[in-house]
């Protein structure tokens, strides 16, 4: 069986406390990844490009404040 496959059948056996638990686990564990992915593109520079652009926006006043 695939472990796709085997994680989503242990899900559909959870009770509810315990999907409760496990939704909050996963929320932060996802957040986390998440985390780390952004700080690894930033340090690997990929998002400057961005970044630039974003400043050129600004000081050219095409940006707003909310």
């Amino acid at each position: 069986m695939d472990t796709v496959e085997e994680i989503k059948s242990a899900v559909a056996r959870l009770s509810r406390e315990e999907l409760s638990a496990f939704r909050n686990w996963f929320q932060e564990y996802d957040s986390d990844a998440w985390d780390r992915e952004i700080e690894e593109d930033v340090a690997a520079g990929r998002l400057d490009a961005l970044a630039e652009k974003a400043m050129r926006d600004f000081e050219e006043g095409r940006c707003t404040e909310l």
